[in-house]
Parts: C-alpha cells; structure tokens; sequence
C-alpha cells in the first residue's frame, strides 16, 4: 500500500456554485472556506501529515476588485476567528508565494498565524497565496545563482518556498483538466484526480474514496 504523506488541493468552483445557488460568487467563496475546515476535520481523521491548499494565484489580480477584496477579508475573519482553534488542534500553518505583494493587513495576520502555530506538529497546512509555480520556479534559481551554487535538481529542490514533502496526491475539483500554474515542479510524480463536481460540494466520502483509489495505485516513478 503507498504511503500518503501529503495532499494538495486546487478548490476550483466557488464562484460557480455561489452563482447557482444565491446568485453571488462571493457566498461560494464564503461555502468554499466552510468545505477546507471539513477537510482539514477529515486529514486529520484520516492521519494525513502535510495538505496544501491553493488559495490565490499570481494571476487571479486579473478578478474584479471586490471580489480579491472580499476573498483577502475572508482570510483575514477565518484566522481572527480560527487561530485559537488552530493552535488548540495542534496544527501548523505555512504560507507560500511571493508574499511581499500582498496588502499589508493579510500579510500581518498570515505572519501572525505562521508564529503562533511553528511549534505544531499534527497536521501541517500549506496555503498557496499570490503562489505561482513558474515564479516559484524562477525565484528558486535566483537564489541559487545568488548563492553560486550549481544549478541541479537537488537544488532547486531545496530553495523552493517551502521544504515539504512533494504531493501524493492533488486534488482538482471544478471540472477542469489542468494544473493553473501549480506547483508544477513538485507534481512530477504525483498522482491527480479531478473531479466535476464543485469545491463547496467535495466532502469528506469523496475525499476517502480517492485516498482509497490512491493506495490501490502501482507506483513505478519511471520504472517498471
């Protein structure tokens, strides 16, 4: 059986599902952010170490004002209201992307949430803010060349945002079939499923039935 030590999710569909149900994108976000807190719930049932979630693209400042506006005050709610929660759960926050381009409340309250959970160990969750994984890429190789070290794969490996365990598994709900500029270095090997059916609907069944199928997997990494 394949040893599962970290997933990652791109929670694609919110705007969707706020559009069928109220009319709104904003309430899919605001359902959206209930779904990661059963998920968190269900990794740390299912004794997953490490999950990543993409939360903002180093594109999606394409969007329209009020709604980047109203997705940085959802974090900024969720951390003043969970942080306790968090610490309580025994859980570790990361945050990862080029973060210096954030407003200057997020990155407080993100800081904030990164200090007071350091020293956890249970559950380790990644949020991918202002996270592209071609930037990632390139400023990787800046710290590298700053450093004059050589240019390898162990390398890059290690001057990545974060030194975490590559992804097992990723997770796409929303009905799309690509990656969005995710993370595209640490996916090599790992195993995706995506799914149609919308962020705010994936539950904690859905979530068991793909580690499922994943353990299943033969897992060759170029061999045979």
């Amino acid at each position: 059986m394949n040893t599962l030590n970290h997933i990652a999710f791109i929670m694609d569909g919110n705007g969707r599902w706020g559009i069928k149900k109220k009319g709104s994108r904003n309430f899919g976000h605001l359902e959206g952010v209930k779904t990661v807190q059963k998920i968190v719930e269900a990794s740390i049932f299912f004794k997953i170490p490490v999950i990543t979630f993409y939360v903002f693209s180093s594109e999606n400042w394409k969007r329209p004002k009020t709604e980047i506006n109203y997705l940085f005050n959802l974090i900024k709610i969720y951390f003043k209201k969970e942080i306790n929660n968090i610490i309580k759960n025994n859980i570790k926050i990361n945050i990862f992307g080029r973060l210096n381009n954030l407003p200057v409340e997020i990155k407080k309250t993100l800081t904030s949430a990164i200090k007071k959970t350091k020293k956890n160990n249970k559950l380790t969750i990644n949020l991918a803010i202002n996270y592209g994984s071609k930037n990632e890429i390139i400023d990787s190789i800046k710290k590298i060349s700053f450093k004059s070290k050589k240019l390898t794969e162990e390398n890059i490996n290690r001057n990545l945002y974060l030194n975490l365990p590559f992804p097992d598994i990723l997770i796409r709900t929303g009905g799309q079939t690509r990656l969005s500029n995710f993370m595209l270095w640490q996916l090599a090997y790992t195993e995706i499923f995506f799914l149609k059916k919308l962020w705010p609907d994936f539950s904690k069944v859905d979530l068991s039935r793909i580690i499922k199928k994943f353990h299943k997997v033969k897992r060759n990494f170029g061999s045979i």
